[in-house]
């Protein structure tokens, strides 16, 4: 693995960890729950080399980034709004520069590609679509059941030890579901890492105890909160890549389809055939060759 530069910089109130490689304009590459900034160590190498500052942060709630003065409620307006602030404490945002992003890290994109056009000239999303697609398959029955962790998240007086337990087996299945056939050994080893204080645990709990509580999930009072924080188009050409095999979040090939239309001119997307969620770490080198390619495209 490509030796990287490990950094920290403030932003939105709290202190990041990153990793980066490289020096020109921005890639912001912003991962997810259950993995880390690991989960770009292949094409960190890839983006500096083709000329950028690639940064990958540990987002909030992983270690070492600092524990947020509010563990139980990580908003989706929070993710956005912490985008935001570490593109501009992080220097080299502008029209040339690209933000990256997967899982949780999409939904805090499709949020900051909206509401700070001027930081970023191009997106590369995968995994999770834009929110009024998002939104067709939550309450679906083959979707329901891929998100049964939403509601099991939220038995939150022994969660903390049940996600723990094992060293993190319930996480380690959780890989094995959302990318079937992918051996996860050396992802898990850096997850463990990020999550063993239980603080920073109980934080990266908390984006599911601020999006889901069941009382509220799936009202149109949240559909509407959720669309003021990360609903709407954006104007960058963007791509858009979902897996066959994703276990997580299920999309047809004509939801894939629409995503471009919820982006700007020279948007593109794909659903590949026999990949899941982690997409990155699964197929690095067809992957990183989809995203450069677009790059160079739109560039």
């Amino acid at each position: 693995m490509a030796d990287f530069e490990h950094g920290s910089v403030d932003a939105n109130g709290i202190t990041f960890g990153y990793l980066a490689a490289g020096s020109g304009p921005l890639a912001l590459c912003m991962h997810g729950f259950p993995d880390t900034p690991y989960t770009y160590r292949h094409l960190l190498p890839a983006l500096a080399e083709a000329g950028y500052r690639a940064v990958a942060p540990f987002a909030r709630g992983f270690a070492p980034t600092t524990v947020p003065p509010d563990r139980h409620h990580v908003h989706t307006s929070t993710m956005v709004a912490d985008q935001i602030a570490l593109a501009t404490a992080l220097g080299g945002a502008g029209p040339d520069a690209v933000l990256i992003a997967h899982d949780w890290g999409a939904v805090g994109a499709w949020g900051a590609a909206s509401r700070a056009p001027d930081l970023w000239g191009r997106a590369v999303i995968l995994n999770i679509p834009p929110f009024g697609i998002f939104g067709e398959n939550l309450g679906t029955y083959p979707q329901i059941k891929k998100s049964f962790y939403f509601w099991y998240f939220q038995m939150q007086r022994v969660i903390e030890t049940a996600i723990a337990a094992d060293d993190f087996a319930f996480v380690r299945d959780i890989w094995g579901d959302w990318s079937p056939g992918y051996q996860a050994d050396e992802d898990l080893g850096y997850l463990r890492t990020c999550l063993a204080d239980p603080a920073h645990l109980q934080t990266a709990l908390g984006y599911y105890w601020g999006q889901f509580d069941p009382t509220r999930f799936g009202s149109p009072e949240w559909a509407a909160e959720q669309e003021a924080a990360w609903g709407g188009d954006i104007p960058q050409p963007t791509l858009y890549l979902h897996g066959t095999n994703d276990g997580c979040h299920g999309m047809r090939q004509d939801q894939v389809d629409r995503v471009p239309g919820h982006a700007g001119a020279g948007s593109a997307a794909a659903l590949i055939a026999g990949v899941g969620h982690f997409m990155l770490v699964e197929r690095p080198a067809e992957i990183n060759d989809r995203i450069l390619r677009f790059l160079l495209r739109t560039g």
